[in-house]
């Protein structure tokens, strides 16, 4: 069972991912999976958002949303990306 305590962790430790690029990996039934890279963009008290952009470069960008209880129930995984430095 997943109390208010829970989510409330898991909405504080997406806070410190704001700005930083990540990976969601998330089921989109009939064994589809689907994944989407972009920026931590904003935390609502109910859901987080992040903005992707679309693989064709001048394509605008997408913003999707997920819930908190979707990760704490491991229907979404989130994964930070390493960002690399250009030498």
């Amino acid at each position: 069972m997943i109390i208010k305590s829970d989510v409330e962790a898991c909405k504080k430790n997406l806070e410190s991912y704001i700005g930083r690029t990540v990976r969601l990996t998330s089921n989109g039934g009939r064994k589809r999976i689907i994944v989407h890279e972009g920026i931590l963009d904003h935390c609502y008290p109910n859901m987080f958002t992040v903005r992707c952009d679309r693989k064709p470069t001048n394509a605008a960008q997408e913003t999707v949303s997920y819930s908190y209880i979707d990760v704490l129930t491991k229907t979404v995984r989130i994964a930070a990306i390493a960002e690399t430095q250009a030498s």
